[in-house]
């Protein structure tokens, strides 16, 4: 049997960016990228702390150290520049690797600078 488990996590990530003529896609900075381990156009989940809008859709890489997450098309109706969001990937495990992972929880300040990686022990 496989679960789909919490592989990373960019916590409290600030909206920058809202471009509702934009093809489609979250555009999010490379250093955020590399510290949580995404990969440019993969599958991601999205929740909006100030209005609990939940919402999936890719990643595309923004500037490294711009600091900058972006929704783009529809994604952008679903934020206001300013929002606070939790963007999540999961991967499905086998139980054998359930026992030992840790994902990757990358907790972001106001300016969307790593504030703390969490280590799980």
């Amino acid at each position: 049997m496989q679960r789909v488990m919490l592989r990373a996590k960019l916590h409290r990530a600030t909206v920058t960016e809202a471009d509702l003529n934009y093809e489609g896609s979250c555009g999010i900075d490379e250093d955020l990228l590399d510290a949580a381990d995404m990969k440019e156009f993969e599958y991601i989940e999205l929740y909006n702390i100030n209005n609990g809008e939940r919402f999936s859709t890719y990643v595309i890489k923004a500037p490294r150290g711009s600091g900058v997450i972006s929704l783009n098309g529809a994604a952008a109706r679903k934020a206001h520049v300013g929002d606070l969001l939790i963007i999540c990937t999961y991967a499905p495990m086998s139980e054998t690797e359930v026992s030992s992972y840790k994902p990757k929880v990358v907790l972001l300040d106001e300016r969307n600078a790593i504030k703390e990686i969490r280590k799980f022990d």
